[in-house]
């Protein structure tokens, strides 16, 4: 063998593996170096993660009970009766009882908030301090609560006084463990109208509540735990402070949540992280000999590794060479002997195979393939482009139709649309598949049955997704159209329930026939606008496009009822929060609108706009329009834009309904307090009856009714609004208006009688009024009638 025989072998396998193999020996020492150098800082950052993560958790348990104590803090703070207390101008048995009522209160808030240890509220104004369930002098209160001999009264008061608003601070606690020290949060009461201070708000928890959770970090990482509030004073240590406090005041300049890169405090790691609740930070100090200890360990392992690797890629490297060359010798030889492929040239063995296999290929069977794989693109191009409109093509669609094996039976067309519904809900149902395959399937199942059921009516089916749409284009099997229409629904019946064996809901559209192919661009566009009526007829139907056409006498049969007198009531009854009378209303217009044979979708989209635009009135009506129920559902008016059927807009509609009404009635029944509230409905009942007498006495008016009642006009009116939603004028208007209504339809009297007797002295002010509430004038209104 000379030199250029061992040359041209070069390129053999076998040569290739030994370089491989061989270079596999060199790799675990790179490797081994490689992590040996890095070793050192993945390890820090490694423990920097996990003490990251234990940090965290130490913040997540804490900030947990930290945001319970902010949360009865500020339900302490708006408290009505509180903010009565505090800012009212009441008499001293007034407060007194008001007070009484308030720590009766806070029972209900300590019952409720069972984690928190102990809260009051300072009263400055009659030196006192409010409990649960008591009301004690400063000095009693300081002796029961956090007289522990480690702070004096007046450095209490000092603190409750002058600390900051809205920090944390160690205060002492009898009732807790050792070392009967908590938590506490303080609050400030805003002054009073005089300037002066009102109060503070206090709410504290034993410290033995945070300590499991600082424990916990310690055990497991060694160090010292501090939590610290906003002018980083140690609130809590599982450890006694020795860190230096300017190298830590230091550090939180960065700004950085989190720091994972160490400073050297004499022999320490720091991390710190700030609380998502409030000021508070945590910060974990470790000892940094930790590190090293597990180093020197990481070293050993290291060199342990370089060695086995070297002993075990020697032997492995023999092993495989020997044992995955011998097949592929066996192979090329056996080719090589056949003498198939001509005089062996190529001397590395797999692109030797390779290229004996590639040429045992078919062209013909290639060609076969890629038509195969791009004819069914091609065939549903040409649909698309034929149910669009698209004439202009370089090839005749009747030699298309021939290419693609799709046969024209007659020169009349038809088109169904399907649309699937739920196909949503279909890839819960289909796990695995991703969109594209999940659709090609729908595609497949569709096409398949579609075509097959229209081929059982002895026509022809071709279906192509067009626009998101399945799209059926049927050629009829003969030229007389009797009963075409029946055999097409009957098609779209058929195939709906057939699908449904797949759990596909299908909305079904069917166009009108047409003659030529010309006519079935027509055709589809009246399926389509078919479609479109699934708004009003809603999901899941047969829809044709004979059902939806209207000639122009026939829609003006159809007119659109939602009168002004029928809006301003249901505002009425959303402000008073009857949800089920105002439910009633908006169903009786909906159904007087839509009971009909079809309903324009334009009308339709316009009487549901109009509705929820009712809803938006009465908010604003009620003088919360910017905020609360609009503020709380951003998004109402896309939901119901989004909505595929009235039906759909309907239930959005009666859910917001519901949610304005509660709105509306907590809102009446806040101004209004339980003691007074049946006196009210007295009062009402009897300035109503009042009204229902005098309502022709063209004296009577706000003033004259407040006179007779005993209190002053804009007081009544402003309770009477209250309790009904509607003001006093207001409701002597409309019942005089009613009355009027009533003799007019009469047609006993005249325009200027009915209104006297109704009490208008003035003609004018009766026509203006009347105008008003009705939007026509008393004549017009006797002229309908």
């Amino acid at each position: 063998m000379n030199f250029n025989d061992l040359w041209k072998k070069r390129k053999s396998i076998i040569f290739t593996w030994l370089l491989s193999y061989s270079a596999v020996l060199f790799v675990p020492m790179i490797i081994s170096l490689i992590v040996y150098s890095q070793s050192s800082d993945t390890l820090k950052s490694e423990i920097h993660r996990a003490n990251d993560s234990m940090l965290r958790q130490v913040k997540y348990t804490i900030d947990t009970q930290i945001d319970l104590m902010k949360r009865l803090n500020m339900e302490i703070t708006w408290n009505s009766k509180l903010q009565n207390l505090m800012y009212s101008t009441i008499s001293a048995g007034e407060a007194q009882f008001t007070a009484y009522q308030l720590v009766k209160e806070f029972r209900m808030y300590q019952t409720s908030y069972a984690s928190i240890d102990e809260f009051y509220v300072t009263w400055n104004q009659e030196s006192a301090v409010l409990r649960s369930g008591n009301v004690r002098d400063m000095e009693t209160a300081f002796k029961t609560i956090h007289d522990t001999g480690t702070m004096s009264y007046e450095q209490w008061l000092d603190q409750i006084r002058h600390s900051k608003n809205n920090r944390f601070l160690l205060l002492p606690h009898l009732d807790s463990v050792k070392p009967q020290t908590g938590i506490a949060y303080l609050t400030h009461l805003p002054k009073d109208l005089n300037g002066e201070e009102t109060g503070t708000v206090v709410v504290m928890a034993d410290i033995g509540r945070f300590q499991q959770a600082i424990e916990s970090i310690s055990g497991f990482s060694g160090g010292q735990v501090l939590i610290l509030n906003e002018d980083n004073q140690v609130l809590l240590s599982n450890l006694p402070v020795s860190i230096n406090q300017e190298s830590l005041l230091q550090r939180f300049k960065d700004g950085s949540q989190v720091m994972y890169t160490p400073t050297r405090d004499g022999d320490s790691e720091l991390f710190y992280i700030h609380s998502a609740v409030s000021e508070l930070k945590y910060v974990l100090v470790i000892p940094s000999r930790i590190y090293w200890e597990k180093a020197e360990y990481v070293r050993k392992f290291t060199y342990m590794s370089i060695l086995i690797s070297l002993i075990g890629a020697g032997v492995l490297t023999w092993f495989f060479m020997r044992r995955n060359y011998s097949p592929i010798q066996q192979l090329v030889q056996s080719l090589s002997d056949k003498n198939v492929y001509g005089e062996r040239t190529d001397w590395n063995e797999l692109s030797f195979i390779q290229r004996a296999i590639s040429n045992t290929r078919s062209e013909k069977e290639k060609i076969s393939l890629q038509f195969e794989a791009h004819q069914q693109v091609l065939r549903s191009n040409m649909l698309n482009r034929l149910l669009k409109g698209k004439m202009d093509t370089l090839i005749p669609y009747e030699e298309a139709f021939t290419s693609f094996n799709m046969k024209l039976l007659s020169e009349q067309f038809a088109v169904i649309l399907f649309v699937v519904e739920n196909d949503s809900s279909l890839s819960v149902k289909l796990p695995g598949m991703d969109t594209n395959e999940r659709s090609k399937l729908i595609q497949f199942i569709i096409t398949n049955v579609v075509e097959e059921l229209v081929g059982h009516y002895h026509h022809a089916g071709y279906v192509a997704e067009v626009d998101d749409m399945m799209v059926c284009l049927v050629n009829f099997g003969a030229a007389d159209s009797a009963g075409f229409k029946e055999e097409l629904h009957a098609i779209a019946t058929e195939a709906q329930r057939f699908l449904l064996r797949f759990q596909m809901d299908l909305t079904v559209s069917i166009g009108g026939i047409h003659a030529s192919l010309p006519g079935i661009a027509e055709a589809y566009r009246e399926a389509v606008d078919a479609m479109a009526y699934k708004m009003v007829l809603g999901k899941q139907e047969i829809i044709t496009y004979d059902e939806i056409r209207r000639d122009t006498e026939d829609n003006l049969q159809f007119g659109y009822y939602y009168p002004l007198q029928v809006e301003q009531q249901i505002i009425n009854l959303i402000k008073v929060g009857d949800f089920e009378q105002a439910s009633k209303f908006m169903e009786d217009v909906t159904d007087r609108n839509f009971n009909k044979p079809i309903m324009s979708l334009t009308l339709a989209r316009c009487l549901i706009f109009n509705l929820a635009g009712t809803m938006v009135k009465a908010i604003n009506e009620l003088g919360d329009g910017d905020n609360s129920i609009l503020g709380d559902n951003p998004l109402w008016l896309d939901k119901i834009i989004a909505c595929d059927t009235i039906l759909e807009m309907k239930q959005e509609l009666q859910t917001l309904l519901k949610e304005v009404c509660a709105f509306a009635a907590a809102k009446l029944e806040n101004n209004v307090s339980h003691e007074r509230a049946e006196s009210l409905r007295d009062l009402v009942t009897k300035v109503t009856c009042y009204i229902e007498e005098q309502y022709s006495d063209p004296n009577l008016s706000v003033n004259t009714l407040g006179e007779h009642f005993e209190l002053k006009g804009s007081y009544l009116s402003k309770l009477f609004k209250n309790q009904t939603g509607e003001g006093l004028l207001d409701f002597i208007s409309k019942y005089r208006i009613e009355q009027a209504k009533r003799m007019i339809k009469r047609k006993q009297h005249s325009i200027s009688d009915v209104a006297k007797q109704v009490g208008y002295n003035e003609v004018a002010t009766f026509i203006r009024v009347f105008k008003k509430y009705e939007g026509i004038t008393p004549g017009k209104f006797k002229e309908m009638d």
